[in-house]
């Protein structure tokens, strides 16, 4: 089923007018039409039902919410929205999410973009494995963590900005620009979480913190050379998250709309 028809609401009449169309194709009038009918609209109910992740495989707002998937067991049909190609920009794409970012999350008549707003909305929703401590101390923690990436570190290396910074400045002063942020942010992070970190960023447990680190250190390490060394707290972070199946399967590499000749 292509991508636009993904994308449109289909009524019980549709689903068997689209099956009816596709039989026909195949197979004439013959045969037994109304097991495949009853097969037909299963198959699209299910579907229906299940969650819808638009993502890029390199995009580490997308990587924070297939980590949450993960952890929550939940499953989703990925939908690969290819952003070196201008995707998100389309027609389709901006119905989802008007500022053309990813990841947008469909689940069912609701539609949310922002992986912020995506990780709280799936805490809600799907409660299994929660991302948010009890204490509100670390509660509190876990939402200051969070923001020193998605707000201090990750807008200022999206590709808008680069792509900017590359044209009005130069070539030479995307990586130095890059770098400057993360080590800033990185080095906050390791003082905000120097008494509170246990196996992972906020205790021995996984928790929201942890999804938004991870993503901003991979990146660090392929993307920008970032000399890690500085950050030892975050550096063990970084080997425990390797341990975990729900961090490995969702990393960039892995996806899968990953292009093998930029996988480093």
């Amino acid at each position: 089923m292509d991508r636009c028809l993904m994308n449109k609401s289909l009524s019980d009449n549709d689903v068997v007018s689209f099956g009816l169309l596709s039989w026909n194709r195949l197979y004439g009038d013959e045969g037994d039409k109304a097991g495949m009918f009853l097969n037909f609209a299963e198959s699209g109910e299910s579907n229906k039902n299940k969650l819808k992740l638009y993502s890029y495989w390199r995009s580490s707002c997308s990587q924070r919410v297939r980590i949450a998937l993960n952890l929550k067991g939940l499953e989703y049909e990925y939908i690969p929205v290819n952003l070196l190609k201008g995707e998100h920009f389309s027609p389709d794409f901006l119905k989802l999410n008007p500022l053309g970012y990813v990841p947008a999350l469909v689940d069912g008549e609701i539609v949310i973009s922002d992986s912020f707003a995506i990780l709280m909305y799936l805490e809600e929703k799907y409660p299994q494995h929660p991302l948010l401590p009890s204490d509100l101390q670390k509660k509190a923690l876990n939402y200051q963590a969070a923001n020193v990436v998605c707000s201090s570190i990750q807008p200022l290396q999206n590709m808008a900005v680069l792509k900017y910074i590359k044209e009005k400045v130069g070539p030479d002063e995307v990586i130095p620009w890059v770098q400057s942020h993360i080590n800033k942010g990185f080095a906050a992070l390791e003082k905000l979480l120097k008494d509170s970190a246990g196996k992972y960023a906020t205790g021995n447990e996984v928790s929201m913190a942890d999804l938004f680190i991870e993503p901003q250190i991979l990146g660090a390490i392929k993307r920008f050379s970032v000399d890690m060394t500085q950050f030892p707290l975050l550096s063990r972070l970084h080997e425990a998250y390797s341990e975990l199946p729900a961090f490995q399967n969702a990393m960039p590499e892995n996806q899968p709309d990953a292009s093998p000749s930029s996988v480093t």
